[in-house]
């Protein structure tokens, strides 16, 4: 740990050292700015190192608003226009850090995500930023400037951000400090809600479910109007993988997910074109072919006699189509902020400037990354907002 003398002055004080709250000090330090980044725990850049099963999906080739929920969904196209993916695959090459992209466009660290925080870290130490990790902060006041009571004594700055980010992934040292500084300051905050986290479903009205745990097919996902497609991993409590995933952020409490285990199949088409090709061979085998013989027999085994297909009548072969391809269940809730990729909600954005990230009511006072109401689909698109957000503060602290 790094220790302040009392009335340690700097022009910028950064309260998280992670994706957002590094390249903002690199940023302002950059620009000459007196830098300062606080860490509460002793590792920076901890979630930046576990995305992506460790290789870091740093960003998506199909970047808008688009892809970005908020109270607010024009808030973030001012930040992420002025830093694009583009930018960033610029920033790695610099460092010869080769990237590869993936499907969905979904960017990558071809190495291991340690080394774009080496990068981060380094870039900061190059232009001057200091980084205090396993400092704690007390409180918050301003005067003149702002003043911080931590662990390592009093630090003061005229300008002072909030890149704590949100409430997933407690056990990297996630708290909600940063909506407890917009509201002492007067800011509004968006009641937050887990992200990008699998659902979990009544297992007394879905049995089957342990015997699934563990098997993923390919699916689509309905909620409030919104559709995905992509791998569905079924779990003991319910439903995961990056189409759960998806559509979680979605999703509230009390309405239905319709799913349709084929994604997209025409169903009653195939049905049809087995009873002439294949008359006596048991549909649960046939429907195998699509869902895996696990799931086929889950949802057509508990069926009164799984018969050859062609002795099921058209009625029959109906029921069973809209059973599979349009599966209605009403999660009991999710698994939580610890298997929570990102937290919904947050800082309001009608209280921040979109192209500063500064509050509209208190100067000097910016918030960056995950704290804010803004928060991406999976595939890169949360880091990238980071590097956004930290960026577009980062120039006018």
């Amino acid at each position: 740990m790094t220790t302040a003398s009392t009335a340690d002055i700097a022009d910028v004080i950064i309260i998280g050292a992670g994706a957002s709250g590094l390249m903002c000090a690199a940023t302002a330090a950059g620009r000459g700015r007196r830098a300062v980044i606080l860490e509460h725990t002793d590792a920076p850049g901890s979630k930046i190192l576990i995305s992506g099963g460790g290789r870091c999906n740093f960003s998506n080739r199909s970047v808008t608003a688009d892809q970005y929920i908020s109270a607010n969904p024009h808030f973030c196209k001012s930040a992420i226009s002025r830093f694009t993916p583009d930018h960033m695959i610029a920033m790695l090459k610099k460092q010869r850090i080769p990237v590869e992209e993936r499907e969905n466009g979904e960017l990558f660290c071809r190495g291991s995500a340690a080394l774009i925080v080496s990068m981060l870290l380094r870039k900061c130490s190059e232009e001057g930023a200091r980084i205090m990790t396993g400092v704690s902060v007390r409180s918050v006041q301003k005067e003149t400037v702002y003043s911080l009571d931590t662990s390592a004594g009093v630090l003061r700055a005229p300008s002072l951000v909030i890149a704590t980010g949100g409430l997933s992934y407690s056990q990297l040292g996630a708290t909600g400090f940063g909506y407890r500084i917009a509201e002492q300051f007067g800011m509004k905050v968006t009641p937050p809600r887990p992200g990008l986290v699998p659902l979990i479903l009544d297992r007394a009205r879905h049995p089957f479910l342990p015997r699934l745990a563990g098997i993923s097919l390919n699916a689509a996902a309905e909620t409030d109007g919104k559709r995905f497609t992509g791998p569905l991993l079924f779990t003991h409590e319910g439903l995961s993988g990056p189409l759960a995933l998806q559509i979680s952020n979605y999703w509230r409490s009390g309405r239905p997910v319709r799913i349709d285990l084929t994604a997209g199949t025409d169903l009653a088409k195939v049905l049809a074109s087995w009873k002439a090709d294949h008359p006596h061979a048991r549909l649960s085998t046939l429907l195998g072919r699509i869902l895996t013989k696990r799931v086929a027999g889950a949802f057509t085994g508990d069926r009164p006699g799984d018969r050859p297909v062609n002795q099921y009548t058209d009625k029959e072969c109906g029921e069973i189509v809209n059973l599979i391809t349009d599966w209605h269940v009403v999660p009991t809730g999710t698994a939580g902020y610890d298997k929570a990729e990102v937290t919904l909600g947050g800082v309001a954005t009608d209280g921040l400037s979109s192209k500063t990230c500064e509050s509209r009511t208190v100067p000097g006072l910016f918030f960056t990354g995950e704290v804010i109401d803004v928060t991406g689909w999976l595939g890169g698109y949360n880091l990238h907002w980071a590097w956004a957000s930290g960026r577009c503060a980062g120039e006018y602290v």
